[in-house]
């Protein structure tokens, strides 16, 4: 199994009621996810986090910590995810669809309503309310060598 990490971010309106989601062109229906996407080689969770939003949604983001870590087993695909789920705040930008291949549409959500979405499992009903964090450390000990 090839292990892939990969980086959302959950953001809010500026009243702080709704969650941003997309809404991704699948091999067989769309389907709603966070902003977010692949990290790619040598990049930090970070800088995957910030681009893919950029590139999703048009929009510039500032992330505050990490929200949810999540990982699961895609046997299809041959991949072991590794989800990081960043909360962050929208600091410029506008919202533009600029890879319509990909994204058909980008949407405020109420939290109960993206809940079912962004794969928060049961028991955890309510934890986009929460808006808790955990700190992200970058190590600045430089890149490390293999």
């Amino acid at each position: 199994m090839k292990r892939v990490d990969v980086a959302y971010v959950l953001l809010f309106d500026e009243h702080g009621d709704n969650v941003l989601l997309v809404k991704n062109k699948g091999r067989g229906a769309s389907y709603y996810t966070l902003p977010g996407g692949a990290v790619e080689k040598g990049e930090t969770l970070e800088e995957a986090a910030i681009r893919e939003v950029k590139e999703e949604t048009g929009l510039d983001v500032q992330l505050d910590g990490i929200f949810t870590v999540s990982e699961a087993f895609f046997e299809e695909r041959g991949h072991h995810a590794i989800f990081f789920t960043f909360i962050g705040k929208i600091i410029g930008g506008a919202i533009n669809i600029s890879i319509p291949e990909e994204i058909e549409e980008i949407t405020w959500m109420a939290p109960q309503l993206a809940e079912q979405y962004i794969h928060i499992s049961s028991g955890f009903q309510g934890l986009i309310d929460s808006k808790m964090t955990v700190p992200y450390i970058l190590r600045e000990a430089g890149r490390y060598q293999s």
